[in-house]
């Protein structure tokens, strides 16, 4: 028992570190939007060069970036639009996404399950009782919709009644529109000054268009 313990303690003090190592020594400073606008040109050329590398780099950096909580998912997102164009960068984007959610998903439940059960008591009372409710159906609703931040949800989801398999599935399958919607719109993140204009109306329509999607089995359901 205090092996299992003194194991735990050792892999929450490794994940920990790493997180105040990518948060606090400014490396967050590197992945702005200016800073991409200054070397875009750097970047597409890399790209272009060797793509292979690229993209298996961009992958593993949307990783550390999910499993460290790193504000920069969206950014990386439109990024993948620019760099390798909407359908490409959606496909590296949600494998990204989805391995960093799947090692968040083990962490959590493995290492930090009782202080996510602790902390976050009441919404996990009410997801329960809609997952059992409504089954996957459910899970697949709120990654259509990230009205919750991802890495949050990863959290709560990994101390449910699920399995491995169902999570990776339900995560990779929900997150593809929403992805694609924001690859597109990263077409033109050269040409803006804000992340805050990549909203346009169409963008934000297609995002309108998710929330219904995301609703319609509960609404079919009720009816």
């Amino acid at each position: 028992m205090k092996r299992i313990f003194k194991q735990k303690l050792f892999f929450a003090f490794l994940f920990f570190a790493f997180i105040i190592a990518l948060r606090f020594t400014g490396i967050t400073s590197y992945f702005t939007l200016e800073a991409f606008k200054a070397q875009r040109t750097v970047f597409l050329q890399t790209v272009e060069n060797h793509y292979l590398s690229s993209v298996l780099s961009y992958i593993v950096l949307y990783i550390c970036v999910v499993v460290s909580s790193l504000p920069l998912a969206l950014l990386l997102s439109l990024a993948s639009g620019f760099l390798f164009g909407a359908l490409p960068g959606t496909l590296y984007t949600n494998i990204g996404a989805t391995i960093g959610g799947t090692i968040s998903f083990l962490l959590y439940r493995y290492f930090f399950k009782d202080f996510v059960q602790t902390r976050y008591a009441r919404k996990l009372k009410k997801i329960n009782v809609a997952l059992q409710k409504e089954g996957t159906t459910y899970l697949l609703s709120i990654r259509l919709v990230p009205l919750v931040p991802f890495f949050i949800m990863n959290m709560l989801i990994s101390v449910l009644p699920i399995s491995l398999t169902t999570f990776i599935w339900t995560t990779s399958l929900g997150i593809i529109p929403g992805t694609l919607v924001y690859a597109f719109a990263g077409r033109q993140l050269a040409t803006i000054n804000t992340l805050q204009v990549v909203f346009t109306t169409p963008v934000l329509m297609a995002l309108g268009g998710l929330l219904l999607l995301a609703l319609l089995p509960f609404i079919t359901k009720k009816r």
